[in-house]
This record gives C-alpha cells, sequence and structure tokens, in this order.
C-alpha cells in the first residue's frame, strides 16, 4: 500500500506573528500564527509546521505558549522549531502539545542533540531542519546555513543530512534557501540527492508559486511537501493542491 503524500502549511514565527519573506530576507507581516494554523486544519493540512525564524539568532526559546493554543484548536500532528537547544527543550514543546521537534543551529553546534532526543523521545519526534544553499565549496555543491539562514557553515548538505540520519533524526525538512518566497519552483536537484540518501521522509521546502509545483517534488521523491507564502496571502489552499496531486494519480488523505 503506498503512503499519502503530506501537504504542510509552514508559518515561519518572529514576536508572535507569521512572517515571510524571500531568500530568508525582507520578512513581512502574514498574520496570526494561532488563526493562520486553524485555516489550514480546516482546509485539510495533514501537519503545520512552525519554525520561530528569530528564535536561535535572539538565544532564547520558542514561544510555547502559541504552542498551546495552537494545539487546543488544531488537531493534526505539530512541528516546532527555533531555538531548541537541549532534550529539557523537547519534553517541554512536547508537553504544549507539540508532536515533533525541529532542529538546526543546535544539532551542527552539537550533532550529539540529535541521539538525545531520538533515545529519549523515539525518532519520529527528531525533525533534522535542514537551511541549504547552493555553493562550489562543498563536494555535493550544497551547503548549510543556521541562524535563519544567515550563517553558512562547512558543512556539505548531503553528507550532514547522512551523518543526522545515523544519529537517529527521524525525518529531513529539506529548504532550498535559494528557491525560498521565490515562487519560482521546488528546488528538484535537491530534493533527489535527498531521497537517494535518505533512509527517512524526506520533506521538500521552498519554491512553491503555483498548483503545478507540488507535484514534481513528489516525483522527485519527497514524502511531503511544505509551503508558506502561496497559503498564507490565499493565493492557493490545502484543499486546492490536494485536488492537484490527486489529479496526477498520487494518494492524498480527504
Amino acid at each position: 500500500m503506498s503512503v499519502a503524500v503530506r501537504v504542510i502549511p509552514c508559518l515561519d514565527v518572529a514576536d508572535g506573528r507569521v512572517v515571510k519573506g524571500v531568500n530568508f530576507l525582507n520578512l513581512a507581516d502574514a498574520g496570526d500564527p494561532v488563526e493562520l494554523a486553524r485555516r489550514y486544519f480546516e482546509q485539510g493540512a495533514d501537519e503545520i509546521t512552525f519554525l520561530d525564524v528569530t528564535a536561535t539568532v535572539e538565544g532564547r526559546a520558542t514561544t510555547y505558549d502559541m504552542v498551546r493554543r495552537t494545539a487546543e484548536q488544531v488537531f493534526v500532528p505539530l512541528t516546532v522549531g527555533g531555538g531548541v537547544r537541549s532534550t529539557e527543550d523537547v519534553d517541554r514543546l512536547l508537553a504544549s502539545g507539540a508532536d515533533k521537534i525541529g532542529v538546526n543551529s543546535a544539532a551542527i553546534a552539537r550533532p550529539a542533540l540529535i541521539g538525545e532526543i531520538a533515545d529519549r523521545f523515539g525518532a519520529q519526534v527528531c525533525v533534522l531542519s535542514l537551511d541549504v544553499k547552493r555553493s562550489p565549496k562543498t563536494p555535493s555543491g550544497f551547503v548549510v546555513t543556521t541562524h535563519g539562514g544567515r550563517t553558512e557553515t562547512e558543512l556539505d548538505a548531503l553528507a550532514w543530512a547522512k551523518q543526522a540520519i545515523e544519529l537517529g533524526a527521524g525525518e529531513l525538512l529539506v529548504n532550498s534557501i535559494d528557491a525560498d518566497g521565490t515562487k519560482a519552483g521546488f528546488d528538484l536537484e535537491l530534493t533527489r540527492a535527498m531521497r537517494e540518501l535518505s533512509t527517512v521522509p524526506v520533506i521538500a521546502s521552498g519554491g512553491a508559486g503555483k498548483l503545478g509545483d507540488f507535484a514534481p517534488a513528489i516525483a522527485a521523491g519527497a514524502d511531503a511537501v511544505l509551503a508558506a507564502s502561496v497559503f498564507h496571502y490565499g493565493e492557493l489552499t490545502v484543499g486546492e493542491v490536494k485536488d492537484e496531486l490527486r489529479e496526477a494519480g498520487l494518494e492524498v488523505r480527504p
């Protein structure tokens, strides 16, 4: 039996509001996170992802109250990332209503964090969030960034993803910074490369602009497609994306 493709709206949050920019820059207000999450739940979203895009930069924790209020109204899995540095942070987020936890900068600084989360809570809880840029300085041509895309590391994105899976990451959230907010389509080359190495689900993120962008990402190997601004500004609904995927012969949940 084939596994249904997931459609996941992403809410990038800063100072308690949803924001969206292009290539992680020039962030503009896009609404209240709890209201938007409820709207997407009603539209049929399979999951909701919250990424606190300034938590790591500002050295603070994700907003627990926002997660709690959302979990009271939205009955699909919630993935929360941003500012997670320890298993204690994970424990508190799960207690607030999160189902999965995204880690990025802290896992790069201390890779053992991935194994600690997986050992204590299960691999399915640990989502490795990768903010990836094209770069000639790595063997694969893709480099990992941290701090909301502001800081380029020396890490080859494909090598880091493989290591993280071995450490216990249960899912890869692969966000193309080059495509982010451009609405020019997902980075299919990056998606294919991640699929080839990954033994866990791959979520394609960055670049969705029209209905025709989603099915190619699945064909390239993504298990789920994540989008933000096309949903936030009412250009597309979750239901429309699911209808398009269904017409492409893919299995989606009602």
